[in-house]
């Protein structure tokens, strides 16, 4: 990790400042699983603390860790009662489905490149780039992901390089082209500057 920091301060210094006032990266993973791609379907959307209740209800229902069989043998009142819409729950029975069938295989996802994660998992109905590119950095560790569809990574590309717009793809693919080999790092630096009172 401090090859990657060394590398971003030096590479740009807007980023050294944010770096600088964030401190020490505490990035945390994930387990590259069925249990953490629907956690991820089931967090979209959702605040934090009804996100967690949410998951918490149906984790006791479904099982801990979820797995397709857990989820498959509930029905729609009982995925209803804990709280999850008529669209989640199909989400989360097709990941299901496709997961039981072989279509989705999440062994097969730390071989794949990024480009082919990506159409692994957008397969599933309710898993867009996004979802696939957060699941790339949080869980498969990937260091060089930028979700140049995240709300957050453009809300502070935006604020630290006093951009006019919301940065279109090419403009942030242009900023962060110093940050490789590691965007990931970056962007969770760039996540966590939004919450730090910055000058």
């Amino acid at each position: 990790m401090r090859k990657a920091i060394n590398h971003l301060k030096k590479s740009d210094p807007v980023l050294a400042g944010i770096i600088e006032q964030v401190g020490p990266c505490r990035m945390q993973f994930g387990e590259p699983t069925f249990h953490s791609l629907a956690e991820a379907i089931l967090y979209q959307q959702l605040n934090g603390k009804a996100a967690v209740t949410i998951f918490k209800r149906f984790t006791d229902l479904a099982g801990d860790p979820l797995t397709p069989a857990g989820i498959l043998k509930l029905n729609d009142a009982q995925m209803r009662g804990v709280g999850l819409s008529k669209q989640k729950t199909s989400y989360l029975r097709d990941l299901s489905e496709k997961t039981k069938a072989g279509l989705v295989e999440f062994e097969r996802l730390a071989r794949l490149s990024e480009e082919e994660v990506i159409q692994h998992l957008t397969q599933v109905k309710g898993v867009g780039v996004w979802t696939a590119h957060m699941f790339l950095m949080f869980t498969l560790r990937r260091p060089d992901i930028l979700p140049t569809g995240d709300y957050g990574v453009q809300a502070a590309i935006k604020k630290h390089y006093k951009k006019r717009q919301w940065p279109k793809p090419a403009v942030m693919e242009r900023i962060a082209k110093p940050w490789a080999p590691y965007r990931s790092i970056a962007c969770w630096y760039l996540w966590q500057s939004l919450d730090v009172k910055t000058m």
